[in-house]
């Protein structure tokens, strides 16, 4: 989780993302920030989010976003 959080204000400095659980439905975070963090995490974690992932509540908050990771990990 640390490691996550630390790349995810790497990226958007100006987000709490402990705090956040709606990220995406409050409009905190808009598409070129989801597109730089599917970017990275791509790339940290040698997943592959496609299409079919980039769905709201698979970015809504930090959990979410981990669970996802460990789904396409465990692939």
């Amino acid at each position: 989780m640390d490691e996550l959080l630390k790349l995810l204000s790497e990226i958007c400095p100006k987000v709490d993302f402990v705090k956040e659980k709606k990220l995406i439905d409050d409009g905190i975070l808009d598409s070129f920030d989801i597109i730089s963090i599917v970017n990275e995490l791509n790339e940290h974690y040698d997943i592959e989010i496609d299409v079919d992932d980039l769905e709201p509540e698979n970015f809504n908050s930090v959990e979410a976003m981990l669970e996802l990771i460990h789904t396409l990990q465990n692939e």
